[in-house]
C-alpha cells in the first residue's frame, strides 16, 4: 500500500505474509479476515495514536486503501 516506506521490502513482506498465514491457518474466510484486520487497525489507532489525531489518520488510511483497491 505505501509508496515510500521507512521499512525494507523484506521486513514488510515477511510481516504481511505472517499475518496472511495466520488468517489462513485459522481458517478465516474473507468476512472474518476483514473483521479481524479492521479490529487490529482500530486497536492500533486507539493505542498508538493521540485521540485528537485518530479520525484524521483513520480517514487517511481509508483513502489510501481505496486507492490501492482501485489501482489493483
Amino acid at each position: 500500500m505505501p509508496q515510500q516506506s521507512r521499512y525494507s521490502n523484506d521486513e514488510f513482506e515477511t510481516l504481511m505474509n505472517n499475518v496472511i498465514l495466520t488468517l489462513e491457518e485459522g481458517g478465516a474466510n474473507r468476512d472474518l479476515s476483514l473483521m479481524v484486520l479492521g479490529n487490529v487497525i482500530t486497536h492500533i489507532l486507539n493505542t498508538q495514536v493521540a485521540p485528537e489525531n485518530r479520525e484524521a489518520m483513520a480517514t487517511q488510511f481509508a483513502d489510501v486503501l481505496k486507492k490501492s483497491v482501485k489501482n489493483s
